[in-house]
């Protein structure tokens, strides 16, 4: 529970009119009489950003972008509204950096800035009349915790400033046609800053994510009225710049001379896009009363539930051992997909014995020690003959009718089943 001060009327906003509404009043209609338009879309010539927006910018269409300070967020808007700029009219709005400090930027990235148009504000009436002034197709907003309104007296940032510039900016997007992106702060917990009707009011909710640490950052839509959520865009950071990554699946798979113990490959799926990704698992003898259970990249609670399912339906006790999961690469899976990769990388490192080459698993384990089928199937089982795998361990519901050129299919529907089969591989 957060307390909030009740926010007093400005002066302003008494004298102003009556706020129109986001549209004209629009007489009540069959749905069958609507005409379904497809919404036409504007690329920005970076071909990861139109993936994870859903193919493009949308006319009217209001995008959030948060995510950790210094990952990228202002670098990869200004590379977006340079490209378009040739097509285009655009603005961009900072109200964290000066002019020049943009500028400066600007020629380290040597971004063609001719026809960009810059403006160093955070009051939101004056941002309102330049949009109205300049008529930009594409508006960038850096940042919306900054901006405050002459109707409030609370400081910009407070979550009644934040909620009205929000809303504010919304209406102009959808009376004028003109796109807006809008960048946001996040909390340490990592969710964006402010009150969560701000997810509400946008169309679009876009989060960075990735290690300070490391030159590679994730864009992942959580919301999207006019495209696939989940959509994940893969980014590397270098001296000019954001530049996306074509193969995203080299990045999730460690270099290995010989396979190693406790090392598996998955197929995730990240909205529509295949992943393969490695599953590391190191399993050693506890000398604590409780042997830990580390998780890094999947879930901590799912990994408890796999160690009994391996225990009750395949006889494998782990539990007088140190049992630590790693997905490589710093990127989250949260499908249960990766279930049977998990437990043959722990039953690998607990008998020493790496897994045989080219070989790629997925699906999801149940607590009778069924395999259950993930979601297109045939999808990831071509994302992996692409890249040269030549086994792969499947549920049996996954199955293709059609075998598939270079891959040999293992179907499984029981997890005393697929080690079976794996030990008839060795």
């Amino acid at each position: 529970m957060v307390e909030t001060v009740i926010e007093p009327a400005g002066v302003n906003r008494l004298s102003q009119p009556t706020p129109q509404s986001l549209a004209q009043t629009a007489p009540v209609l069959s749905l069958h009489e609507i005409e379904a338009l497809d919404v036409p879309r504007f690329g920005t010539g970076i071909e990861e950003f139109d993936r994870v927006l859903g193919g493009g910018l949308v006319a009217g269409g209001v995008v959030l972008i948060g995510g950790d300070p210094g990952i990228g967020k202002s670098t990869l808007l200004l590379q977006a509204l340079a490209n378009l700029s040739k097509l285009k009219s655009v603005l961009y709005v900072s109200g964290e950096e000066s002019g020049a400090q943009i500028a400066l930027r600007a020629k380290r990235l040597a971004i063609d800035a001719k026809e960009f148009k810059l403006q160093a504000e955070i009051q939101l009436e004056k941002i309102q009349q330049t949009l109205a002034d300049v008529k930009p197709e594409v508006a960038v907003i850096d940042s919306i915790q900054t901006l405050y309104s002459d109707a409030l007296t609370s400081a910009p940032g407070s979550v009644a400033q934040v909620r009205e510039c929000a809303a504010q900016l919304t209406r102009v997007a959808k009376q004028t046609g003109v796109t807006i992106i809008l960048v946001g702060h996040v909390t340490k917990e990592g969710a964006l800053a402010g009150p969560r009707v701000l997810e509400h009011i946008v169309d679009t909710v876009l989060y960075f994510e990735g290690d300070s640490h490391s030159s590679y950052r994730l864009v992942r839509a959580i919301k999207n009225r006019f495209g696939a959520v989940n959509e994940l865009g893969v980014f590397a950071m270098t001296e000019k710049g954001l530049k996306g990554v074509s193969n995203p699946s080299a990045l999730f798979l460690s270099q290995h001379d010989n396979q190693v113990p406790g090392s598996c490959v998955m197929v995730t799926q990240e909205g529509t896009r295949p992943l393969l990704v490695e599953i590391q698992a190191l399993v050693d003898a506890s000398h604590l009363p409780n042997a830990r259970r580390l998780s890094v990249g999947l879930e901590q609670n799912r990994l408890a539930m796999l160690l009994a399912v391996l225990h009750r339906h395949a006889g494998i006790a782990a539990f007088d051992q140190d049992v630590f999961i790693n997905a490589v690469g710093g990127v989250k899976i949260t499908e249960p997909a990766a279930d049977l990769a998990v437990l043959l990388a722990i039953n690998s490192s607990m008998r020493n014995k790496p897994l045989p080459r080219g070989f790629v698993v997925f699906g999801e384990v149940g607590l009778a020690g069924e395999i259950r089928p993930a979601p297109r199937g045939q999808e990831r089982l071509r994302e992996a003959a692409k890249l040269g795998f030549s086994i792969a361990m499947i549920p049996k519901a996954n199955a293709p009718k059609q075998p598939i050129d270079g891959m040999t299919i293992i179907a499984v529907d029981r997890i005393d089943d697929a080690f079976t089969k794996l030990r008839e591989l060795h």
